[in-house]
């Protein structure tokens, strides 16, 4: 873990976002410090030292923090740097990672596991960390980067899309318990976004990586920030086509919509050439 010090800036709220070191991760912590906030951003990659850097100036202090999310102690480390600067105002747990192909004959168990230490294990722990230094400062604001395969099965993607539904429930439901404490619970659920997700979660060749048009990550993270802060409970971020299949979720049998994803997820089903083949 690298970690440095806070001095707390009278006035200015501190923002914590895992998962910042690219993406919809980087954007979201782009958008706070736009928003006043200092920051502690922090993600397994080395690459999160140049993103706190390139935060640091015109008033806003931001430290790195390199760990391990998928494990017990990394989210401790993590806790502990926040802990340091006495004061989390707001806490977007964004890191995730994707597995995708199929899971009985394709995937290995290892990173099935690894994505539910990180995606599921991770965010609960670390909300678990948090949420009672909210509650006793009666204030602040929880973001979990949901999806919008929360609203469907996921077929080769299962372990991920499960995540992303187990995260859109579960902020639900202890949103509900939060509701007299002042500390509020937003779910974001992008759509499919220009990240580096899909190459990582090995999603080459899938009509979803090649063909389906792709959201801005700046523009999914300032929706989210705008939701986390109007106090809503979920945000559909993205495209029309994303609040669409939100909405058709809520309707079709989940037979039909495992059906939908498998068309888009299939290894093979894309269209066109990989550029880096």
């Amino acid at each position: 873990m690298s970690e440095k010090t806070v001095k707390e800036t009278a006035g200015r709220p501190l923002a914590v976002v895992t998962g910042a070191s690219s993406g919809i991760g980087r954007e979201l912590a782009a958008q706070f410090a736009e928003n006043g906030y200092d920051l502690v951003v922090a993600a397994e990659d080395e690459r999160i030292e140049s993103v706190a850097r390139s935060f640091t100036g015109n008033g806003v202090q931001a430290v790195p923090v390199q760990a391990n999310l998928a494990t017990f102690d990394g989210v401790e480390d993590l806790y502990q740097a926040i802990r340091a600067t006495g004061r989390p105002d707001a806490v977007a747990i964004n890191a995730g990672v994707g597995v995708g192909g199929d899971f009985a004959r394709d995937n290995d168990l290892a990173d099935e596991l690894r994505l539910i230490g990180l995606n599921v294990t991770g965010a609960v722990h670390l909300a678990r960390c948090v949420l009672p230094d909210m509650i006793a400062a009666g204030r602040g604001g929880l973001l979990f980067t949901s999806s919008i395969a929360a609203t469907a099965p996921g077929p080769y993607h299962a372990t991920y899309a499960a995540s992303k539904a187990f995260l859109l429930s579960f902020a639900e439901a202890i949103r509900y318990e939060l509701r007299d404490t002042g500390v509020t619970v937003t779910a974001l659920m992008p759509g499919p976004t220009d990240t580096e997700f899909f190459d990582r979660a090995g999603m080459e060749g899938t009509k979803l990586r090649e063909d389906i048009a792709k959201d801005d990550p700046a523009q999914v993270a300032r929706e989210g920030i705008e939701a986390l802060m109007a106090g809503k409970d979920h945000v559909v971020a993205g495209s029309m086509k994303n609040k669409v299949q939100a909405a058709s979720g809520r309707i079709l049998p989940e037979t039909a919509k495992a059906a939908t994803q498998a068309r888009m997820t299939e290894p093979g089903s894309g269209s066109q050439p990989d550029p880096d083949q």
